[in-house]
């Protein structure tokens, strides 16, 4: 009998592979063969775009114009059908590459640099209809010393890929485990948006869903948090205290969650509707605005419990819903630098 998921992940095994070698007309091919109509949700400053050519001529370009050696690399790959009976398939994993030019106006630096990618498809079928993905921008800016905003609270480092090493391949679809699982996370994310609405930090439960040594990989200008102590120090406090009311617009969003196995993926464009009402939350003064938020996240459950959850939110779109033109003042910030792409090519001695 044929796994439509298992399926469904070779769909895209040419699309990885041309940006693993990074051939630009196999990924044009395979943009064309795979997506050719897909709608893709893509973080900002790129917004949405629609279909495979489009994609690579608007982004996938512009990312390779400045990293002329870019590189793919996965390290998550899974799969599952949705509670609304929509197939996905997850991907999680770097761009990596010598940072050659300048990328969104982000200042070169002729190093190694990486920025962390997560990716929904939506397979209908066997045809990608709809793309959603996050790219850590962020990240690279960071990596060439022009973040122009507030510090992370949490700690900024290369995101390491599941500690299991399953992360790509792994024993046949297990579909009595992936519910079990799926349904972990969805009675976590229960309890958890019951405080501060219902009670304390009591009411979540958190050692009831999570490891003693869970590690949450947040994206850069939050950074990775270990141990359920510190993902409340350096995340959630400062979030539930800036957005008092998570959780309380859930009917305004949507959710589409799958597991595989051990894993499970969560996405919506947006999942998450908030208002800004208090001080607290990655340097920004409360404006009192209402803001949606995109999230893309993966979980790995071991041994009945969370062990490693990988969280990628549009942080650049959120200072944008809250007037803040984070691209404006990185400009302002590094105007005294040299611009311009650096002057030696890639691996020359």
């Amino acid at each position: 009998m044929t796994d439509l998921h298992l399926v469904n992940k070779g769909l895209l095994t040419p699309l990885r592979d041309a940006q693993y070698h990074w051939d630009d007309n196999a990924l044009q091919a395979a943009l064309n063969e795979v997506a050719q109509d897909a709608l893709v949700h893509l973080c900002h400053p790129f917004g949405d775009i629609v279909g495979g050519q489009a994609f690579f001529d608007l982004a996938l370009s512009v990312v390779r114009a400045a990293f002329p050696d870019l590189e793919r690399r996965d390290w998550i790959i899974m799969s599952g059908s949705d509670e609304q009976g929509a197939d996905w398939v997850g991907c999680a994993g770097h761009f990596v590459g010598t940072f050659c030019a300048p990328f969104l106006d982000i200042p070169p630096t002729g190093h190694l640099a990486h920025m962390r990618f997560h990716e929904f498809y939506r397979i209908v079928d066997g045809t990608v209809a709809e793309i959603q993905a996050i790219w850590d921008i962020p990240e690279v800016m960071m990596q060439a010393g022009a973040w122009p905003l507030a510090p992370s609270l949490g700690r900024e480092l290369w995101v390491p890929g599941p500690a299991s090493g399953d992360g790509l391949f792994r024993s046949g679809r297990d579909l009595g485990q992936s519910q079990e699982n799926q349904q972990l996370v969805i009675d976590m994310l229960t309890q958890m948006t019951r405080h501060p609405s219902q009670g304390g930090a009591e009411v979540m439960q958190m050692e009831r869903f999570w490891h003693r040594d869970m590690t949450w990989y947040g994206p850069a200008g939050i950074g990775t948090a270990r141990g359920i102590a510190g993902f409340r120090n350096w995340h959630q406090i400062p979030f539930l205290r800036a957005m008092p009311d998570r959780g309380l617009k859930a009917d305004q969003v949507t959710h589409h969650f799958f597991a595989d196995n051990s894993y499970c993926g969560v996405t919506g464009w947006p999942n998450m509707i908030q208002t800004v009402t208090q001080d607290g939350w990655l340097g920004i003064v409360p404006p009192g605005r209402e803001i949606a938020l995109r999230s893309l996240d993966f979980w790995r459950i071991e041994r009945g419990k969370i062990r490693e959850n990988w969280v990628l939110v549009d942080i650049l779109d959120a200072y944008r819903q809250l007037g803040l033109d984070v691209f404006a003042r990185l400009r302002e910030f590094n105007k005294a630098r040299v611009s311009g792409r650096i002057p030696f090519p890639v691996g020359d001695p």
